[in-house]
């Protein structure tokens, strides 16, 4: 059985509907809440967690179904995506949470992932002892999850890890105790950009289980070892990188255009955000984004205005926005948007991936034309954009990519300002930057290369040492 299964209605679980599922424990169970009551929870009485219901989400943007479960799944319409997600310090708690998701399919119709977890059955749940890691050679997604004081390890067995609801709360949460945050899955198991950037911006990692090379970093591919309540680098004879890590032969030939952009926006009362991600994404696929949220899947249509109020309600609390937003199926695209009110403004920082296949190539001939609809619409600071060759789909596997290689560097009106315009246009001995924008008040556009020479990093460096020596910081955004 597996350890996540998520439930996708037609009809909406209301809280009667839900109820009735939880109830496939039997009466000796009990619900809490959790997250601001986000989630709910399916506990012994003496408090022991075994399943987690995460609040339905309304799915309305087409094609997250497939994106995040996998290409075989097909539904109709929008739908509702409820997540249960199993414990695993108890086995029978995988076959309670396929009986929740089969409960609610059977009363509202839709379909269950993965299919064969659905029943309705009623599930008797033994207490056992307490848990410990399991040696690589075992199968560690059939096993426990771990808390020590040091660490909190959450096991995932499913295709992509989404950052869902509930795997931003675990993240806050575990911030807050300063513990380390450890993923753990398969091989097989790949990361959805909105997950990497969390994780690389957290005390966390992504450790995965080979049958054969034991545990190994997903990211660096460094081995790892579980000494003293956390994972840690394997380095007896210096650092090692598992075998399993090496890319797969005979694939290759996709790229990702990835594009790193800061603006920085007067703080006005009518001040409307969003508007240059709309742009970017507009400028590379002729259409705005599809959809956006707080957390995957992404489930409401783009619409700049609620993303606005959301980010003026969260300022008001000093609360930062973090937001993810897709584009359509037929041109992968994906981003992550955070939203801060500073003492320069109300800044957004957007990460954005667009997928390209091996027979495309990735248009970065319209790099200049965005940089100067930014700097004269969007308040633009920095970009930087960049290739590199990894999956079309935007996911990240479980082995060895190379590091992506600048294209450009654009500098906003006002960074340009500050730095002094003449020393700006000399950063580069080899390369004169493009001026965008009235002679007045111009922003710089420093072509690097193609996206497939390394020296480009070179550049990039030579122009951030160059400023720097002028300003005391660095060019590129932070």
């Amino acid at each position: 059985m597996p350890q996540d299964v998520i439930a996708l209605t037609p009809q909406m679980p209301d809280t009667k509907t839900l109820l009735a599922a939880l109830h496939a424990g039997g009466p000796d169970l009990r619900v809490n809440r959790a997250g601001g009551g986000s989630v709910a929870q399916l506990c012994t009485d003496d408090g022991q967690l075994l399943v987690s219901v995460e609040a339905p989400r309304y799915l309305q943007v087409p094609g997250e179904t497939e994106r995040l479960l996998g290409p075989g799944l097909q539904t109709e319409g929008p739908v509702w995506w409820t997540e249960v997600r199993a414990s695993t310090a108890i086995a029978e708690a995988r076959l309670l949470a396929g009986s929740v998701a089969g409960r609610l399919t059977t009363l509202l119709g839709g379909i269950t992932w993965p299919p064969e977890a659905a029943h309705t059955d009623v599930v008797t749940v033994p207490i056992t002892g307490e848990v410990t890691v399991p040696p690589a050679d075992v199968d560690v997604l059939t096993d426990a999850d771990v808390l020590t004081d040091k660490s909190v390890i959450v096991i995932y067995d499913r295709p992509v890890v989404a950052a869902t609801t509930w795997l931003t709360e675990a993240v806050r949460t575990v911030a807050q105790d300063r513990r380390e945050l450890y993923l753990v899955t398969s091989p097989n198991t790949r990361l959805s950009l909105p997950t990497r950037t969390v994780l690389e911006r957290m005390p966390a990692r992504w450790v995965v289980r080979h049958p054969e090379n034991g545990y190994y970093d997903g990211l660096s591919g460094a081995v790892l070892r579980w000494h003293d309540g956390r994972f840690t680098p394997a380095a007896d004879n210096g650092p090692r990188v598992a075998d399993a890590f090496q890319p797969p032969l005979g694939k290759g030939g996709e790229r990702q255009l990835l594009l790193s952009v800061r603006t920085i926006h007067p703080a006005q009362e009518h001040l409307k955000l969003g508007g240059a991600l709309e742009d970017v994404w507009q400028t590379f696929t002729g259409l705005p984004p599809a959809g956006w949220a707080t957390a995957e899947p992404v489930n409401v249509p783009w619409l700049p205005s609620q993303l606005t109020d959301l980010a003026r309600s969260r300022a008001r609390q000093a609360q930062p926005t973090w937001a993810v937003a897709v584009g359509t199926a037929d041109r992968p695209a994906i981003a992550t948007l955070r939203i801060a009110h500073t003492r320069e403004g109300v800044e957004e920082h957007i990460t954005l991936a667009l997928g390209y296949a091996a027979d495309e190539r990735a248009p970065i001939e319209l790099l200049p034309q965005l940089a100067e609809s930014l700097a004269a619409r969007h308040n633009l600071a920095t970009m930087i954009s960049e290739l590199r060759a990894a999956r079309a789909d935007l996911t990240t596997p479980a082995h060895y990519e190379p590091p992506s290689i600048p294209v450009s560097l654009t500098l906003g009106p006002d960074a340009v300002a500050d730095l002094d315009i003449h020393r700006a246009r000399k950063a580069l001995p080899d390369r004169i930057p493009t001026q965008l924008g009235p002679a007045g008040r111009p922003a710089l556009h420093y072509p690097l290369g193609d996206g497939t020479d390394p020296t480009a990093w070179q550049r990039l460096r030579h122009i951030n040492d160059h400023l720097r020596g002028e300003s005391g910081s660095a060019a590129q955004p932070s």
